[in-house]
């Protein structure tokens, strides 16, 4: 009887096409993991608490007559771009390739989205997956807003918002992550961001700055910040917030969580120390605004790598970000552009940095999914990293000076001298951020 239920069973096999030896090797499914998805639902909130801390560290740097039109930027962003993402952006940047360009519109409106695996991230839901590409797709804009902070009309944020991240950021993000042709083709590395959200926003960011101009009597009159303890618990929401967005890119709760965990919190205390050891060697004290900064800095440019250097790498690339970033914050006095928060110096400098840094010191003994860099043996990685940095640098000047233009010719860019003399809390939404 048992020599007989194999030959049935072997005769079934054979008319369905498949052979014994297929479905002896044939690989088992991968299944949803209930401690990947918790770790990723939480990774998922600490991605979104970083615009709110955004919002502080930029609120707590302008003038006191900006503080709420400064906060209410970011929040409005995190309200747009919560619905965007949704409707088109995330197929726009996760879709079926297209020419290694752009996302196929399969997802559009979330369409075929819901509680199974993600293409990406098999151990995850793929509702998951992409909420927590949204997060990323939030603060990138956001970021910008640093910029071009106390001069743009609210009604010409969002606008903006609405075209950058539809014609920007999601192709950018589909070219490094999607399929592209900057993560397929040329196999660059970059773990959690480096090229997608901080290279982006810090070339957005100059763009608007070049197109928008000076505030009224920038380089005449002092504009000091109002309020360093909002920045600072700013920057410290940040950091808390930046474990999700750089251990949350593993996609899964393992080692290479782990590896990024570490070496995100390492950079960033090296760069703060950095930063205040050479403030403190050229101006003779150390300040509470130079160490956040510097932790931002280190943020930043350990983002890219996070997931490809171990930990002694990682103060490398600290101590990096903190001197760079110093020196280029510095510069812009002499080059004389008004950066109101300096996310050129921080965050284009520190994801420039950051993004090189990984072709130096990526290790497949870190990750074997990576690739090894310059110090371990293989030299091309930097010249890789490299084309994809110059390839963000040009396609984002280009896309967002269309934008800001198409902006500025339909409803204005940019609140009028009386307005900025008032200051955006009034001018903008009637209302005062400080009440005495």
């Amino acid at each position: 009887m048992k020599r007989l239920g194999i030959m049935i069973l072997l005769c079934l096999l054979a008319l369905n096409g498949v052979s014994f030896a297929e479905v002896q090797t044939a690989p088992a499914p991968q299944k949803i993991d209930t401690g990947d998805t918790a770790w990723m639902l939480i990774s998922t909130a600490l991605v979104m608490l970083m615009t709110p801390g955004l919002a502080f560290f930029y609120g707590g740097m302008v003038r006191r007559k900006n503080v709420l039109g400064t906060i209410m930027q970011s929040f409005a962003i995190l309200c747009i771009v919560s619905v965007i993402w949704i409707l088109w952006g995330y197929t726009l940047a996760f879709g079926s390739d297209k020419w290694g360009i752009i996302g196929g519109l399969d997802w559009l409106g979330l369409k075929g989205v819901g509680q199974e695996s993600a293409p990406l991230a098999p151990t995850i839901p793929h509702l998951i997956f992409m909420m927590f590409q949204g997060m990323f797709a939030i603060i990138t804009p956001a970021l910008i807003t640093g910029a071009f902070a106390e001069r743009m009309k609210f009604s010409a944020l969002i606008l903006f918002s609405v075209l950058w991240l539809t014609f920007v950021y999601s192709p950018l993000a589909h070219w490094v992550w999607g399929g592209g042709w900057i993560g397929g083709t040329l196999g660059a590395l970059d773990f959690a961001g480096g090229t997608v959200v901080h290279i982006n926003s810090a070339i957005a960011a100059i763009t608007a700055v070049v197109v928008i101009g000076k505030r009224h009597f920038y380089g005449v009159e002092a504009m000091p910040p109002h309020n360093l303890p909002m920045t600072i618990l700013g920057a410290a929401l940040l950091w808390f917030g930046w474990f999700g967005f750089n251990a949350g890119s593993a996609l899964a709760s393992g080692g290479l969580a782990s590896v990024a965990f570490v070496t995100t919190n390492t950079a960033t205390g090296a760069a703060a120390m950095s930063w205040l050891a050479v403030e403190w060697i050229q101006r003779g004290r150390p300040t509470a605004l130079g160490a956040v900064s510097g932790a931002v800095a280190g943020l930043v440019a350990i983002t890219p790598a996070a997931g490809f250097v171990s930990p002694l790498s990682s103060i490398l690339i600290g101590i990096g970000a903190g001197t760079f970033c110093y020196m280029a914050v510095n510069l812009k006095q002499r080059l004389g552009y008004d950066d109101s928060l300096d996310v050129l110096g921080i965050h284009g400098v520190g994801g420039t940095w950051g993004a090189l840094a990984t072709g130096l010191f990526a290790s497949t003994a870190i990750n074997p999914a990576g690739k090894d860099g310059l110090f371990f043996g293989n030299p091309p990685l930097l010249g890789i990293q490299a084309i994809a940095v110059a390839a963000t640098y040009v396609f984002v000047f280009a896309a967002t000076l269309i934008i800001l233009k198409i902006v500025d010719r339909t409803i204005g860019l940019r609140i009028d001298e009386e307005q900025e003399f008032v200051g955006l809390d009034q001018s903008q939404h009637g209302e005062s951020g400080y009440i005495f």
